[in-house]
């Protein structure tokens, strides 16, 4: 995700391709989606003046990550060790076409494991490779990004419908932005493991299935149903491993079978005739319907009842397909960061500052005070490398996200504020940020006053490695120095001098008002005892 230091080194010059139309450079990067039936690997070629990318490599490993211990919940050693082979496997894949980046998300398996996190530790013991994991709002938005790479959304609104193993998610969409993201947990491996144990299904089982499918879909349906306006028809496009072997089912049948299932339509019609066949036949039975794996003969029925019901319950008549979702979505989100995207989607390249700004409205932040806290924290940021920090640019972003929220709990409790605004940002929605992120805003907001980290913190103990609690620990430094610089409801503080020696950092506050600066010189001071203990730097305070 963005931020992260390449997984790989930068292809040498010698390395580089050029391409043949636009005399461009091409830029490599890999996306890997570890999900609940399977792993994926993306290998995509992004020309940077065409903002457009193609996919060089796409590789399947069924890795059935979502086989967890039924008494537990945990993921299985056996499961474990399938997905570490495969990712072993596609990390060589990727060095070989020498991408600059991996980018790998783990969804809701990891999610909901109690040893989610040992697992990702373990990933990055044992190859390497850093994994973040998203929320379920984040994966919306990704398969809404993957989606929009390969589809024109036009003017209509659009229900994006991906159908996970673990979970599904609907996305009420259009070309400029998501509308609604939602996601719930019913998915076609949950459901062929905890409802399905022998088919053909009997009369009574199968409307028990629709009946539970339709109850855990309501909420999210009538959320998108509740954002159309009065009479609008939303297209439906289902993406994902289900809704492509359906739709490959629906192609054979017609007379002239599509060269590629990317923006190939059926009816909600033939969706039903082909789900009166499944539902009759054994999973060994579906093995022989063309382009049916053996694992997906297994879940395809629980996938298709859930398309299902989404249509019928949504009342169209009609369905797209999409071959691009959750990779392409990581691809399009890193190109997005990286500049590499303008005009229609310069809306979403904004999503981390869109999402910052609207929970520090919901939480009733003072925007312009933390918007100061923001700016001194940036300023102090940018001259204090090599001193207070050893970050590269990952940490500023983050460093801005806590700035702007790390008052919101203060309408919960003034004394212990910072403890709110963790426990605030931490369950609060931070689109563009990958769990780990969310993770670090949260607890740099948590340690900006009061006592520094302790082990049997919990915010401190939910940060899953050295770098991370490193990269807390310093931006939380920062921003404590920044809140105490702004201490009165109308700033005084113009900017912030500073100069370093092996012993000694002087900060100069500058003010058209110097002589009043004594509260906020006093405030900063505080802060002495912090840096001597932790950098061996005395610290002095000029006014100016």
């Amino acid at each position: 995700m963005p931020g992260r230091e390449p997984a790989f080194s930068p292809q040498k010059d010698s390395e580089k391709i050029f391409f043949p139309t636009t005399g461009s450079v091409l830029r490599h990067v890999a996306a890997i989606d570890i999900g609940t039936n399977s792993t994926h690997l993306l290998v995509a070629s992004i020309d940077p003046v065409l903002h457009t990318f193609s996919v060089d490599l796409a590789e399947k490993s069924t890795t059935r990550l979502g086989e967890r211990d039924p008494d537990s919940g945990a993921l299985t050693g056996i499961a474990i060790d399938r997905v570490c082979e495969t990712l072993g496997r596609f990390k060589d894949l990727a060095e070989s076409h020498n991408v600059e980046q991996l980018v790998i998300a783990a969804t809701s398996a990891v999610r909901e494991a109690p040893n989610g996190r040992d697992f990702l530790n373990h990933i990055k013991e044992k190859i390497g490779l850093d994994v973040d994991l998203i929320s379920g709002a984040e994966e919306a938005r990704l398969i809404y990004l993957g989606v929009l790479s390969g589809m024109s959304f036009g003017e209509r609104p659009h229900v994006l419908v991906d159908i996970g193993g673990g979970s599904t998610e609907l996305i009420l969409a259009d070309g400029r932005d998501a509308l609604a993201l939602t996601s719930t947990r019913v998915g076609a491996v949950r459901l062929q493991s905890d409802f399905i144990k022998n088919e053909p299904l009997a009369t009574s089982r199968l409307e028990f299935l629709k009946t539970f499918i339709q109850g855990s879909l309501e909420p999210a349906v009538d959320k998108i149903c509740s954002r159309l306006r009065k009479g609008e028809k939303p297209i439906i496009v289902a993406t994902s491993g289900t809704a492509l072997a359906i739709g490959a089912l629906a192609a054979f049948e017609d007379d002239e079978s599509p060269l590629k299932l990317h923006g190939y339509k059926f009816s909600r019609q033939k969706l039903d005739q082909l789900i009166s066949k499944l539902v009759k036949l054994t999973p060994d039975q579906r093995k022989k319907l063309p382009s049916i794996s053996d694992r997906r003969a297994e879940i395809i029925l629980p996938g298709a009842l859930i398309l299902q019901k989404i249509i019928h319950m949504m009342a169209v008549d009609e369905l797209v397909l999409s071959e691009r979702a959750l990779r392409e979505g990581l691809i399009f989100d890193w190109m997005l960061r990286k500049g590499l995207l303008k005009d229609r989607f310069a809306f979403q390249s904004s999503i981390r500052e869109r999402t910052v700004f609207h929970q520090a409205q919901r939480f009733g932040v003072n925007r312009l005070r933390a918007e100061r806290v923001a700016r001194h924290s940036l300023s102090l940021y940018d001259n204090t490398f090599g001193t207070l920090h050893f970050d590269r640019g990952s940490g500023r972003e983050l460093l801005w996200a806590a700035a702007m929220l790390h008052a919101c709990g203060q309408h919960i409790n003034l004394n212990a504020y910072h403890k709110h605004s963790w426990y605030l940002i931490r369950h609060g929605e931070l689109l563009g940020y990958s769990n780990s992120e969310h993770l670090m805003v949260a607890s740099i907001a948590r340690y900006h006053r009061r006592s520094l980290p302790k082990k049997r913190h919990e915010c401190w103990q939910i940060l899953s490695t050295k770098e991370q609690r490193k990269l807390v620990s310093e931006m939380s430094l920062i921003l404590r120095l920044a809140t105490s610089i702004d201490r009165r409801p109308k700033p005084l503080v113009d900017s912030i001098g500073i100069e370093i020696s092996s012993s000694e950092i002087t900060f100069e506050l500058k003010s058209e008002t110097p002589r009043e600066l004594s509260l906020e010189k006093w405030s900063l001071m505080n802060c002495s005892a912090i840096l001597k203990e932790i950098y061996g730097l005395d610290m002095k305070v000029i006014i100016d």
